[in-house]
């Protein structure tokens, strides 16, 4: 044991320096009663009530009641941006104060949510494709596949009355995307809240409404049981005063009367133009998460390997567990576990960029561990028994010897990783980082233009990774490998 020490102090003050240097990152915030602000979730993928407009500004029912009773109480809000199955496991998990999605007040949902007093009251309605002749009722639907949005009132309308009707349904986790089910011919029909398909139809959307309203249900803004009645009372009585000064209506009438937009943000360069700076930032943001991750990543993943070619049976098996564990791993679930299991189990916040660094830290550094491992491993072991022999110790045979010989051969895979790394960002869209995918749904929130839109992130993403491409490439050529 004695022969390893040094080795051994030299990966533990590593250990130290990536605690350390990783606590500056992942300090958790906390809400404090006497400053008066609240952590707000909202769907922004939901119009008309909450959506990005022409200048990327957060509008919509929801967001503009909320802010004015705000105002009218002298509370301030956070708003955090998620999907709404999303924002259901946040405000669960303590992550938010409380959330507005549009959000139906279900008995499912007040066995874990404490309401507000209603502010709408929404019908679920089926729309089809205009072109579309054969379905003109729910009787028409037997054997066919309906298009419903996770967690909706539609989605529980639709799944109440399938057996009767005999249809399937496909979910999805964004209203663009179900109604883009429905005009590519995937599905015939779809389930949404009244409001929310007419504002769609209103905008350009080639869909027709062709039921009345059903299940019918209030709309309310929702906190966890039990929590949060100070900020309940204070919406209460704030929407009150909005409804008594007329100034609910005025909310109510801009965006339930709300015009086609004229101006150019159909066509594939007009979205470009009137989103470019948008974009620019969900790509700066999406290089910031990835690099970010990438060094936490590597610092984690060398740990590890280096764990993995000791001659100590528990680093050994520490590495191979660790491994194991976190490959193995959806990126999905991680994410979700770290960003509301944790919180749930804790009590603590945790920011939604650190639990993306902390998801891509975990997953994308038993990759590296893996590889360094194998790149170690892979150098002749003739030359440690001949460092060894000439009475180098393990620790110095490991660096003079070992490592620069397995550093050239991992050089390849750690900018491979880099790039697989900058991909699977995209997962971290469902914890609501406002990353380069994020930011496409919010914008097809907007103009429902998803083919569209998708192929300028398509290319951007491609764009980045030839360049990477190129580069591990050219690393290849100039180390000869």
């Amino acid at each position: 044991m004695k022969r390893h020490s040094s080795v051994i102090r030299w990966l533990m003050t590593l250990a130290v320096g990536f605690v350390v240097a990783f606590g500056l990152f992942s300090a958790p915030t906390k809400t404090h009663a006497a400053e008066k602000t609240y952590q707000i979730g909202m769907d922004v993928t939901f119009p008309p009530f909450e959506f990005a407009n022409d200048n990327n500004k957060y509008v919509g029912i929801d967001i503009d009641l909320f802010n004015a009773i705000a105002k009218d109480q002298h509370f301030k809000i956070n708003w955090k941006a998620s999907s709404f199955s999303g924002l259901i496991q946040s405000v669960q998990a303590g992550q938010l104060n409380g959330m507005v999605a549009g959000m139906s007040v279900t008995p499912e949902r007040k066995g874990s949510f404490d309401f507000s007093d209603p502010y709408y009251n929404s019908g679920v309605v089926m729309a089809v494709s205009q072109n579309s002749d054969n379905i003109k009722g729910l009787e028409d639907l037997r054997g066919k596949t309906v298009a419903v949005k996770t967690g909706t009132t539609g989605a529980q309308y639709a799944q109440s009355i399938q057996k009767k009707y005999g249809f399937k349904i496909s979910t999805f986790d964004d209203s663009s995307n179900v109604y883009e089910d429905v005009l590519t011919g995937n599905s015939v029909a779809c389930f949404d809240d009244e409001p929310v398909l007419r504002y769609g139809i209103n905008q350009g959307t080639k869909l027709k409404i062709v039921t009345k309203p059903a299940a019918g249900t209030p709309v309310a803004f929702g906190v966890k049981k039990g929590t949060n009645q100070e900020l309940l009372k204070k919406f209460n009585v704030g929407l009150a005063h909005l409804k008594k000064n007329g100034e609910y209506k005025k909310i109510i009438d801009r965006y339930l009367n709300a015009k086609k937009n004229n101006a150019d943000t159909h066509s594939f360069f007009g979205i470009l133009k009137q989103n470019k700076t948008f974009l620019w930032q969900g790509f700066l943001q999406t290089l910031w998460l990835t690099i970010v991750s990438i060094f936490f990543a590597t610092i984690f993943g060398v740990i590890f390997g280096l764990f993995g070619v000791l001659p100590i049976k528990f680093f050994r098996w520490l590495s191979s567990t660790v491994i194991y564990l976190f490959r193995g791993m959806p990126l999905l679930v991680l994410a979700l576990f770290i960003y509301t299991g944790i919180p749930t189990l804790t009590g603590t916040r945790i920011p939604a960029f650190v639990a993306g660094v902390i998801t891509l830290m975990l997953d994308e550094g038993a990759y590296i561990a893996a590889f360094v491992k194998g790149g170690i491993e892979s150098v002749d072991k003739g030359q440690m028994e001949a460092a060894r022999s000439l009475g180098l110790p393990f620790g110095k045979s490991m660096r003079k010897v070992i490592l620069p010989q397995g550093v050239k051969l991992m050089v390849p895979s750690f900018i491979n990783q880099f790039i697989i790394t900058l991909k699977d960002t995209s997962i971290l869209s469902i914890i609501g980082i406002l990353e380069l995918t994020q930011t496409g749904k919010i914008i097809i929130a907007r103009n429902l233009e998803g083919f569209k839109v998708w192929a300028m992130v398509a290319i951007i993403y491609l764009i980045v990774i030839t360049l990477l491409t190129w580069l591990s490439n050219w690393v290849k050529r100039r180390a000869k490998i």
